[in-house]
């Protein structure tokens, strides 16, 4: 009874996150490494980020580490999103489900933002020079399962963001667990029943820009006459806080046969550069015995939170059975980001 009281308080928490949405936004655009926040992997994507109580693949290592506990086989996946204006991100991982040690997986993130005019005040149609800008994430993950009905997960990860002659590196760790419950279990099934996820994402050290194009000419005594206008300065930049993200969801399950399977999701976010917000996600998955899984998707993110134009998402996956116990899976999501425009993620995956 005692636990059962404390999902239904965890529950109302998440219901009554709307008032809490209705504080204003504050410290908006004040983090950096700000792709960390866009979400990778088609199926996350395509519920509309509702996935912290979902995920139990390699894109685990992204939404909530503990979810790799639950790969019942070796993952490599490969995902692809075009973002907004012209940029495009990749994401790609392996994950190896070691029995008696729990999973171990290694997945890079690589954003890159194009070629840009090099422009100047003297130059404002551009000097003839190009440069560009990256951004990467490397992270080595670990999760197990202490019981059938518990699992937790951490990820340690690496940061560079690069600007021309710039660059900055940070450090930071993914901590989550995941409760599977008999509540709300409608076949009577713990596997069938509501799952519960948390995750902190992104807890690190402050990136600091440094680099040549921060050394410019400076003019230290500019009211006195002299050759003081080239000496050679550097600028310090302050060190700059990575966006931290604290989700926790809940996932139930209103269908569960041998060949259906409806989950419905939500999670309640809250970061350190923007007010609480919430995402809703549902997954269909009607499987083929001895041949596959179809699945279709929807979701809304950030539901309620004023100011956003993130809104309606959708997709589909198939994942087909191979010989040789291998597997493939292929998955598309599809986000509606109001005046943006959309974004499309594509993800391959294969199981071994």
């Amino acid at each position: 009874m005692p636990f059962k009281n404390s999902i239904i308080i965890l529950l109302a928490v998440l219901l009554g996150a709307g008032a809490v949405m209705a504080q204003k936004p504050y410290r908006i655009g004040t983090t950096a490494a700000n792709f960390l926040e866009v979400g990778y992997g088609s199926a996350g994507s395509a519920m509309g980020d509702a996935y912290v109580s979902v995920a139990n693949d390699l894109s685990s290592a992204y939404w909530n580490p503990a979810g790799l506990a639950f790969m019942t086989r070796s993952e490599a996946q490969f995902s692809i999103q075009p973002w907004l204006v012209n940029i495009n991100t990749t994401y790609a991982g392996v994950g190896l489900a070691l029995p008696r040690v729990g999973t171990l997986a290694l997945a890079v993130t690589q954003v890159g933002y194009g070629d840009m005019a090099v422009t100047t005040m003297d130059y404002q149609d551009g000097t003839g020079e190009l440069f560009n800008a990256s951004d990467l994430a490397v992270s080595f993950s670990y999760a197990r399962s202490l019981a059938q009905w518990f699992s937790f997960g951490a990820s340690f990860k690496y940061i560079n963001s690069q600007i021309w002659h710039m660059n900055a590196n940070a450090m930071a760790l993914d901590l989550g667990v995941m409760v599977n419950t008999n509540f709300f279990s409608f076949s009577g099934k713990r596997e069938d029943g509501m799952t519960i996820g948390m995750s902190i994402s992104n807890y690190g050290t402050k990136m600091k820009y440094d680099g040549m194009d921060l050394t410019w000419p400076i003019d230290v005594l500019p009211d006195q006459d002299g050759n003081y206008a080239q000496t050679a300065g550097q600028f310090k930049l302050e060190g700059w806080e990575l966006p931290l993200i604290f989700r926790v969801g809940v996932s139930i399950h209103p269908i569960a046969t041998a060949t259906n399977r409806l989950t419905l999701a939500v999670d309640a976010l809250h970061p350190n550069n923007n007010a609480e917000s919430i995402n809703v996600g549902a997954q269909y998955a009607y499987t083929l015995p001895s041949t596959g899984t179809v699945y279709l998707r929807g979701g809304y993110k950030a539901l309620a939170l004023k100011e956003t134009e993130f809104g309606p998402t959708m997709g589909a996956g198939v994942y087909l059975r191979m010989m040789g116990n291998l597997g493939v899976r292929f998955d598309y999501a599809y986000r509606d980001i109001g005046m943006l425009g959309n974004a499309h993620c594509y993800s391959i995956g294969m199981s071994f």
